[in-house]
């Protein structure tokens, strides 16, 4: 595998750009709840830089050998495994059958706009 190999650039770049932005929207319900919401909102928007840095150049590279639909596919994929995994350790939500039900709809929507690789 090489090192610029854009696939597993773009999908590496999409899954750290997702931890910034889950932070971004959901990190000050428990870090800053206290807060006034316009607080949290800087903050958030101050996470979301470094989300933008590093989502930006992921399409960017992404979009040499992906569709725009198969971008946005692959970052709702993502944006759920990091979603899952936040919710349950940091916010401490219980979980729920209802994010496998997210998930298998998410393959289905996979299949369909990827499937002419297939």
């Amino acid at each position: 595998m090489s090192v610029h190999n854009p696939i597993w650039t773009s999908i590496s770049l999409l899954l750290c750009s997702n931890v910034f932005m889950t932070f971004a929207w959901y990190g000050h319900l428990k870090a800053l709840g206290n807060r006034p919401w316009i607080i949290a909102a800087l903050v958030s928007w101050g996470i979301a830089l470094f989300e933008y840095l590093l989502q930006v150049p992921a399409n960017r590279i992404g979009y040499s050998v992906f569709s725009v639909g198969q971008l946005k596919i692959m970052q709702e994929v993502i944006g759920l495994a990091v979603f899952v995994p936040f919710s349950v350790v940091y916010l401490r939500e219980p979980l729920k059958l209802d994010y496998l039900w997210a998930g298998l709809c998410l393959l289905g929507a996979v299949y369909f706009m990827f499937r002419e690789k297939f």
